[in-house]
């Protein structure tokens, strides 16, 4: 027998769908958040920053692919696929408390974990897809605003000291990851407007490069993408850099870390109500300009007091991610309606892809080049973004003299 679902989502379906996305994606720099433990330990050597963050980034680029081709959340629920994998998901990230110490067994946990991310955030997505199909761009800001809440949760819990050592943070994450899939199972059913898709087409591919709008959609994207995790990543690394480069000067480096990668909640959030009046490639322009402009001022910001640093600081973590949820709704809005699924994925794998590149040319330039200067080389993909968003950013601004 059918379960009958009501048409209209109940006041409670998006806020249980953030707070499942928020506790599901707090596995995604717990690796991060206990690394300096880890090492101060001796059980993993310094300089292991790029490995750790790329090993989930890698995991979760598997595990799109995987879930895609075998078309997971068309064979399953959605919500059922969202609770087994932040179940595993949590056992995976546990293993670093319960497994030997070392930096294979780090890494093979980490990218587990990634895997099974894969069937968190864009499944999440998918589930508030079924249930809203007006105002699904404003929903999707707030999901990748639980992202981000969730990505800096960890740090935050690392920000209590004594109170919370290395071991409680990823004890912490792991149970919360577990609560959010069975509040999703438990108060969440597929929505009306949940739709099979017709399964993982390699044609996408080639759309990405031959559809014009697309092609600046995914571009503007993947720009966005260089920048986005290697900042979240570096953080820490920087905050400590200005923190040595001024020798009187104290920071609670994993407090501020969790501020500023929760800052972009609100570029999110934000972004995404402004889009409903401008339309997302304006909202997305405007806040990778200002990501790419603090890439170029950050040498400066070394020579500002604290508070103008921190706040500098605040203002990057706000539009270094605010424009994510846009991008997405341009890529859906510009893909052929038969593949957008699968240009979805495509999208999200090269563009994770990239990620993993930035974070390793990041370790790289982190041993060799002065850390004032680091954040210089993320300029690169804001630039490039930005140049190929320009024919959507120039259709916007023809709909709105229409109008």
């Amino acid at each position: 027998m059918t379960r009958r679902v009501p048409q209209s989502p109940a006041p409670w379906i998006l806020p249980v769908i953030i707070l499942s996305q928020f506790a599901g994606t707090s596995l995604w720099f717990a690796g991060n958040a206990v690394l300096p433990d880890l090492q101060a330990s001796g059980g993993i050597p310094p300089g292991t920053l790029g490995y750790v963050t790329s090993a989930v980034q890698f995991g979760f680029i598997c595990g799109t692919l995987i879930f895609a081709f075998l078309s997971l959340s068309d064979r399953f629920s959605p919500r059922i696929l969202f609770c087994c994998c932040a179940l595993l998901g949590a056992a995976a990230n546990l293993m670093l408390y319960l497994a030997p110490a070392g930096l294979g067994w780090l890494l093979f946990f980490r990218f587990v974990t990634g895997v099974f991310l894969a069937g968190i955030y864009p499944v999440g997505m998918k589930i508030a897809a079924g249930w809203y199909r007006e105002g699904l761009g404003n929903a999707l800001g707030f999901l990748v605003g639980a992202l981000v809440l969730g990505t800096a949760f960890p740090h935050l819990l690392k920000s209590m000291g004594p109170v919370a050592p290395w071991q409680q943070v990823i004890v912490a994450t792991s149970v919360a990851s577990a609560l959010g899939g069975v509040l999703m199972l438990a108060l969440v059913p597929d929505g009306p407007h949940h739709a099979r898709s017709s399964g993982f087409d390699r044609r996408g591919l080639i759309v990405i490069f031959e559809t014009r709008a697309l092609r600046a959609a995914s571009f503007g994207y993947f720009g966005h993408m260089w920048e986005l995790y290697t900042f979240w990543a570096f953080v820490p690394f920087f905050l400590q850099a200005y923190a040595t480069f001024h020798a009187e000067t104290a920071i609670d480096i994993p407090f501020w870390s969790f501020a500023i990668i929760a800052a972009g909640f609100i570029g999110c959030a934000g972004g995404g109500l402004i889009s409903r009046k401008t339309g997302s490639a304006p909202v997305a322009f405007a806040q990778l300009s200002v990501s790419g402009l603090c890439c170029l001022l950050s040498p400066l910001a070394f020579l500002a007091s604290v508070p103008a640093f921190l706040g500098f600081l605040l203002l990057w973590g706000v539009a270094v991610v605010g424009d994510s949820p846009q991008f997405s709704a341009l890529t859906a809005a510009t893909a052929p309606k038969h593949l957008v699924g699968s240009a979805l994925t495509i999208v999200n794998c090269i563009g994770f892809s990239i990620t993993i590149a930035s974070i390793q040319a990041m370790s790289v330039l982190s041993d060799r080049v002065d850390a004032r200067f680091i954040f210089l080389a993320l300029a690169i993909g804001p630039a490039l973004g930005l140049a190929a968003l320009r024919p959507l950013l120039g259709a916007a601004a023809a709909r709105a003299q229409v109008e």
